[in-house]
C-alpha cells in the first residue's frame, strides 16, 4: 500500500489497515508526486502501531477519555 501511496494511487478497500496507517497513506497518495520522507516516516510509524497494538490502545484510551468526560458531563448536569 505504501507503493501504491508513493505512486499517487488510492488505496484498495479492505486492506484490514486501521484508521491512522490509512490516513497517513493517503497523505502521501495527496502528495504526490512530492511526498516528502517525514510523511513517508509517519506512515511507517502507523503500520508499526498497528502492528504492535499501540494504535489501537491509544484509541481506546482516548475513547475510554471521552466516555469519561461524557459520563462526568451528566452526572453535573443531573
Amino acid at each position: 500500500m505504501l507503493a501504491r501511496a508513493l505512486a499517487g494511487q488510492g488505496l484498495r478497500s479492505s486492506t484490514g489497515l486501521d484508521e491512522e496507517t490509512r490516513t497517513a497513506l493517503r497523505a502521501i497518495a495527496r502528495a504526490h508526486p512530492n511526498a516528502t520522507d517525514d510523511l513517508v516516516e509517519t506512515a511507517r510509524q502507523a503500520f508499526a502501531g498497528q502492528l504492535d497494538g499501540s494504535n489501537a490502545a491509544r484509541w481506546h484510551a482516548q475513547a475510554d477519555q471521552m466516555l469519561s468526560e461524557m459520563e462526568s458531563r451528566s452526572r453535573e448536569s443531573d
